[in-house]
């Protein structure tokens, strides 16, 4: 288990609220802890990306490139969300979570991952304007076009579908069951998705973990936030957690993961 920041040998930021567009925040990270072995990168996956950055962790790995990827989660939704359009401006929060995967060392074991992607539904929740199709100008910014944009009715659909879809693909790749995981860590993207999905998997609610009446929605820190919470829970050996995000892009992904007791 690496415990010194230049044992890190690379770092993946997955965020939608970046510094600025360069340099990354993950090399504003880098040079703040003195990882001057690291490798740094910044992934846009929305709410998916600390998902998709612990695969990428979990295949740089795998394959001999790096044995400690610090895997980080950040967010400031309270930047870009309008704050004129109540549907939308009170679901989100701010906030950030890290891990960091090894090649070795005690902790969690992650068996395996699934991610997906739908690009021909990204529209359903976007923020329109900031890039270079459409760079900062009186028309945009009087629209109103740098802050979220969501068809929650769409977004719910999507999510409560999506969550029983990569969990089961995730199982079926595993050879294992529903039956077999201990406990769910979603994307807290609002509290009538987690119940809808808890009744589509037939699942309590009491195996979930829900910490959006806390925090909101925090995009890509909200799974690593509510992981942390859970092992302070003081897990048991061998209990298997179901990781699983969805959201803007449209992205989605699961990762289980085997406790293991230092």
């Amino acid at each position: 288990m690496t415990r010194l920041a230049t044992d890190i040998d690379a770092i993946i930021v997955a965020t939608i609220t970046p510094d600025m567009l360069f340099p990354s925040t993950a090399c504003i990270i880098q040079a703040k802890l003195g990882a001057k072995n690291a490798v740094a990168f910044d992934l846009s996956a929305a709410c998916t990306g600390f998902v998709y950055g612990l695969q990428l962790a979990v295949q740089a790995i795998e394959s001999g490139s790096w044995r400690h990827v610090l895997v980080v989660g950040a967010e400031t939704l309270s930047r870009i969300v309008d704050w004129q359009d109540r549907n939308t401006c009170v679901l989100f929060g701010d906030g950030a979570g890290a891990a960091v995967v090894s090649a070795y060392g005690k902790g969690p074991r992650i068996l395996g991952v699934h991610l997906g992607a739908d690009g021909t539904d990204g529209h359903v929740l976007t923020l329109p304007a900031g890039g270079s199709r459409l760079p900062a100008s009186l028309e945009t910014v009087s629209g109103r076009r740098h802050f979220v944009h969501m068809n929650g009715q769409e977004v719910y659909k999507f999510a409560v579908r999506i969550v029983d879809e990569a969990c089961s693909q995730l199982l079926d790749k595993l050879g294992l069951t529903y039956e077999d995981v201990d406990f769910y860590i979603p994307h807290q993207a609002n509290l009538r998705i987690i119940e809808g999905f808890a009744k589509r998997l037939k699942v309590p609610l009491t195996k979930i973990a829900v910490n959006l009446d806390r925090y909101g929605n925090m995009s890509g820190a909200s799974i690593p936030v509510a992981l942390h919470e859970f092992s302070e829970r003081q897990p048991r050996a061998g209990d298997k957690v179901m990781l699983v995000g969805f959201g803007g892009g449209l992205t989605w992904g699961s990762c289980l993961l085997e406790w293991q007791v230092d």
